[in-house]
């Protein structure tokens, strides 16, 4: 399926469904590889309306303001989201959104992390992707390269937040994941979830991390 048949999939999805979040926050990513910044940031803004808790919507819906000139938008966007994402413990659009404030010329909200969330969870392994102390997985979730950086860095708690996720993904897109266009689908989205940039997939796939 190439961008074209993937953006209209996604735009008669939300079409068929506006208050679906994810068809949002998957239109705002087909937008954005076909170059449209400026729909993809209004398609990433939709899923911030319709779930104000997915942070990491707010990261790309900046990212995708400043690649369309709005610096001005993209400053609310970022400082909104930052506070979002500090107060849920997402720690790595948190810190995505910081950088970008500062690239911005703005100043980063001093605010504090999810209240409480650490003292709730017992044990010494920190998830990477929240920061907050957690348990480890008793095995790897699945074989390969990236399985074994989930078992090595995000905490059992995060992967079950995940699997709640990914079964919201699975309904919410109609994914059959038999198809390797909706299992490739659902494995990007986990891999943003929990914070597996391009960058760290290239080099799990390389053997170098």
């Amino acid at each position: 399926m190439d961008i074209a048949q993937r953006i209209a999939q996604f735009e008669n999805m939300v079409q068929a469904d506006p208050e679906n979040d994810m068809a949002h926050f998957s239109l705002g990513r087909v937008y954005a590889e076909a170059g449209r910044a400026r729909e993809a940031a209004e398609s990433y803004l939709r899923c911030c309306q319709i779930n104000p808790a997915m942070s990491k919507a707010y990261q790309l819906a900046g990212e995708q303001l400043i690649a369309a000139g709005d610096n001005a938008i993209a400053g609310e966007v970022l400082t909104k989201g930052f506070t979002t994402a500090a107060t849920r413990g997402d720690r790595l659009p948190q810190k995505a959104m910081g950088e970008l404030l500062t690239k911005l010329g703005l100043p980063v909200p001093q605010v504090g992390g999810a209240a409480g969330a650490a003292s709730e969870i017992t044990g010494a392994f920190v998830c990477k992707r929240t920061g907050r102390p957690g348990s480890k997985l008793t095995r790897q979730p699945f074989r390969g390269p990236v399985g074994a950086w989930i078992f090595e860095n995000i905490s059992a708690q995060t992967w079950d937040e995940w699997i709640r996720q990914g079964t919201k993904v699975i309904n919410e897109l109609r994914l059959d994941l038999s198809r390797d266009q909706d299992a490739a689908t659902y494995d990007q989205h986990m891999r943003e979830y929990l914070g597996i940039d391009e960058a760290l997939l290239a080099e799990l796939e390389k053997g170098k991390a």
